[in-house]
């Protein structure tokens, strides 16, 4: 008697079978589904960008008002550094020059009583020989510290230019170096007041030069005016001559 062959079925496809029966047999089950739309997404996209942009166009303006402030606190902020006082100083040191002048000072009342007693524009005959002679030596005297208060002005001058190099390359450092407006401002301000001060001591110096020019211009002028009168007198106070007899040998 032949034997049945009996078929087994593999495992896996049987499991398959067990696995997809199990599933149609029970309780349904619910799907979810994501629903994309691509008009809402892009929408959503747009507005974020411009939210963003708004907010960085928010902190350039911050950054920009803060640089503004820091500009005007710089153009607000004052120079460090000061000339004035030196300045001061330098012209009170040429005024006191100025005003040690000797003998003749630069008054005018004092000059027209000088002029009309030292330098008349003529002599009369009252006047004695004594007192021409007076008047002279103190024209001359006059002359002569006209002189000397002119070259101790120019000194005063000359040392002068020291103290104006150094304030001016102090100044002119303190202008490059400026931070804001007003520094600069105060820079050129003060360099405008050190050239001030080098005009008036230029001013003083020739002014010193000039009253000694003049003293010893008017000093030869009346000297020319009481040798004409000095002349007339011997001309005229003399007697001619007359001769007389010498015996020359004994």
């Amino acid at each position: 008697m032949k034997r049945r062959e009996v078929r087994r079925m593999p495992r896996l496809p049987m499991l398959a079978i067990v696995c997809a029966t199990l599933v149609l047999s029970g309780a349904p089950a619910r799907a979810q589904y994501i629903v994309y739309d691509p008009s809402n997404y892009a929408q959503n996209v747009l507005q974020a960008a411009r939210a963003l942009q708004q907010i960085n166009n928010q902190i350039t303006s911050l950054q920009n008002q803060t640089q503004m402030l820091l500009n005007q606190a710089k153009n607000l902020a004052s120079l460090p550094y000061s000339s004035l006082q030196t300045i001061e100083q330098s012209l009170a040191r040429t005024q006191q020059l100025l005003g040690q002048a000797q003998r003749l000072s630069y008054d005018v009342t004092q000059i027209d009583q000088a002029f009309q007693r030292l330098y008349p524009q003529g002599y009369t005959g009252t006047t004695s020989s004594q007192q021409l002679v007076a008047d002279a030596r103190e024209r001359w005297q006059n002359s002569l510290a006209g002189y000397q208060d002119a070259l101790k002005v120019q000194a005063g001058v000359v040392q002068n230019i020291d103290s104006t190099r150094t304030e001016t390359d102090a100044l002119v450092s303190s202008s490059q170096s400026a931070v804001g407006a007003l520094q600069a401002t105060q820079a050129g301000n003060q360099l405008i007041a050190l050239q001030t001060k080098q005009l008036a001591d230029l001013v003083a110096l020739i002014a010193a030069q000039s009253r000694a020019q003049s003293l010893d211009g008017a000093r030869t002028t009346a000297n020319q005016e009481q040798a004409r009168e000095q002349l007339n007198r011997f001309l005229s106070g003399t007697q001619g001559y007359q001769s007389q007899t010498v015996q020359m040998f004994h």
